[in-house]
Order: C-alpha cells, then structure tokens, then sequence
C-alpha cells in the first residue's frame, strides 16, 4: 500500500531546555507523529503534526483492558553534525511481535521507519550533542474503540513521540544496585513477559517502589514458577562474568529480547569472549560470589546501554560485585557500543541508519 505522510509544522516553538537539565523523559519535542487504523480500513492517515494532548472515549479499551505495546531507540548526533540511529528495523519488527501477541493489527514496518525519519527531519534541532545525550524515540500503540466488551479492539493508533535526554540513571556509568525480588513476580512463559507491553511495567512498579524504598536503583526480577533463575531487571536484560565466560538468561519466553542485549552479544563474540545464554540461578550466583568468581554484572538497555552493577540484594545478604566498581569489560563494551552509536567506529553492517539530509 502506498501511503502519503503529511506534515503540520508547529506554530509555536518550545524552548529547548538546555542540555545539562534534561534527565530522562521530562521534555517532549515540537511534534509527533500518528496513525490511525479501522477495522475493514486498515492503517490509514500518517501524518505529523504538533505535540499535542490527545483525546479519547473513557470507553476506549485501552483505559479498561490493557490493549498497549511500544518500542523505544535513540538518535544521536555526531561530532561532525550526522544524526544516528542504532537499529531501528529491530525496534519496529519487535513491535509486531508484541502486536501479535496483544492482538493488534500488524504494522507496515517500512512505514513507521519512514514515519521516524520524516518525524526526525522536522524536530532535529532538538537533538542534543553533549556527551551522553540523545533524542529518546518512544513509539507505541494503543487500543481507541469505545466499547466495554473483552475482545480485540478494532480501532487503534500507533504514534511516535521525542524527549530529549541525559543518562537513564542519575549513577550513569557508574555502578548501580540492585534488589532482588523474591516475592512479587512479573511474567512467566506463556504469558506476554517477552512483548513489550505496558501491563508488564505496570506488575513492576510494587516491587521497583519498595526497592527504591531500601535504596536500589533496580529490581532484578526471578522466574515465576521457581523465583529461583534470574530473568531481567525492570529496564533491562543481565549478564555475568564468571571466571572469564559471561553469562546471560536464555529467552524462555518471559524475557525480552532485548536489541542491546543482542548487539553486546555479538560484540562480546567478536572480542573472542565466550558467551553462555542458558538458565541462571541466584544460587549459582551467590556461590561465585563466595567462591571469588562472579567478576562482573551489567544490565544491557536502550536507555542505559551498559549499566554495571555494584551490588545485588539477596535474601537480607548485600553482594559486592568487583568492589562497587565499574568492571573493565562492562567500561569496554559501553565505549565501543556507544562509539558505534555516535559514528566513531564502524559497526557490523546494517547497525546504524543516518537520517538523510534535509
């Protein structure tokens, strides 16, 4: 199908905050982007238009059942002016995944990359260039028919906005503490644990409270059924370094499939690194950690890239990782990511995407 995206520039500017305040989703650029879709209809109307509010039915489905999935990348901008992103296709082809988990008409996946470029090309000032900023991309869709009945809504719209951001965690690279969740439980298999669904967060938000609470950035969540294998923190995959092999929970179906997970994945491959992606249990952690060979831990994620992890909270017991410090392979792999993600290195082929010059 062939789709004309039309584009309302905005008549009146926001200020653009200045780099040093920005903090992580608190500002939102001049435009967004939507599209609709009806059943018998399809997708329809791609348009950019101002960032505005957006109005709804208190009836519509997404208020009452949960119907929502979303995506979220980055664009950077380079030393020498270029703007990056950092696999996009990966983002919207997870999209569908997620959509077909939650029932939600597939998305031409060409068009939401074209709908982000054209998107991009109009607010692109507002990508900041200070070191370890970026223009967050959200994407997401959501389900609009009016109506209280429990089946698939047959209206929905699919919209990108921008936020200007700084580093995810107020730590930044520095290490991050982590309290291990051993009595709420957030997916198992079989359920949508592996979509990128709002309802997911939201079985979170207890747990990540009470962490924050005893003072942990994170919660790292355990299966559902034994609460005894690790599985992801809240915001993004794990992995450890156990006597020079590093370690990462396979995807069982309850764990996202992260594309920062799978690019530090390769990476770690092309170091001549061995890499186990198999079940994990905290038991086994903790007995490396007594035995002196839990080197490392990090969390992999569009909004940290690399966050080390200093300490884990288990069972009342707080387990120092790599003295509280930033390990050297975790500080390895976030400069080589981030120096592919900003044009410095070249990556593997197909990595990054340059927004075409306007």
């Amino acid at each position: 199908m062939t789709y004309t995206i039309t584009i309302e520039e905005s008549s009146s500017k926001k200020q653009k905050p200045a780099d040093h305040e920005l903090g992580f989703g608190k500002y939102y650029t001049d435009h967004m982007f939507i599209l609709d879709y009806d059943k018998g209809k399809g997708w329809h109307s791609p348009r950019v238009i101002p960032y505005q509010p957006i109005t709804l039915d208190p009836a519509a489905k997404i208020f009452h059942y949960g119907q929502s999935v979303f995506e979220g990348l980055k664009a950077y901008r380079t030393n020498d002016g270029r703007i990056l992103l950092f696999r996009p296709d990966r983002n919207f082809k997870r999209l569908n995944l997620s959509n077909a988990r939650l029932s939600i008409p597939e998305l031409d996946e060409e068009l939401a990359l074209d709908a982000l470029l054209k998107l991009l090309t109009v607010d692109q000032d507002w990508i900041p260039s200070s070191e370890g900023t970026s223009l967050y991309i959200r994407p997401f869709i959501i389900a609009t028919e009016a109506a209280l009945g429990v089946a698939p809504s047959t209206q929905y719209k699919f919209m990108i906005i921008l936020s200007p951001v700084g580093s995810y965690y107020e730590e930044g690279i520095h290490p991050v503490k982590i309290y291990v969740e051993s009595g709420y439980v957030r997916a198992v298999a079989g359920g949508v644990g592996n979509a990128k669904t709002a309802g997911n967060y939201a079985a979170g938000l207890k747990a990540q409270e009470e962490a924050s609470e005893k003072g942990y950035s994170q919660v790292l969540w355990l299966d559902g059924v034994h609460k005894q294998y690790i599985e992801e923190v809240g915001s993004m995959n794990v992995f450890f370094k156990i006597n020079g092999k590093v370690i990462t929970p396979a995807l069982n179906g309850s764990i996202l499939d992260g594309i920062t997970r799978n690019s530090i994945i390769e990476l770690l491959k092309q170091m001549g690194i061995t890499v186990e992606e198999r079940q994990i249990s905290m038991e086994e952690i903790y007995q490396a950690h007594q035995e002196g060979t839990l080197e490392e831990a990090f969390g992999t994620g569009t909004a940290a890239v690399i966050s080390p992890i200093g300490e884990l909270h288990w069972r009342d017991e707080q387990l120092i990782i790599n003295q509280g410090e930033t390990g050297e392979l975790a500080g390895k792999l976030y400069e080589t990511l981030t120096s592919i993600q900003l044009g410095r290195i070249e990556g593997p082929k197909g990595w990054v995407v340059e927004l075409p010059k306007s």
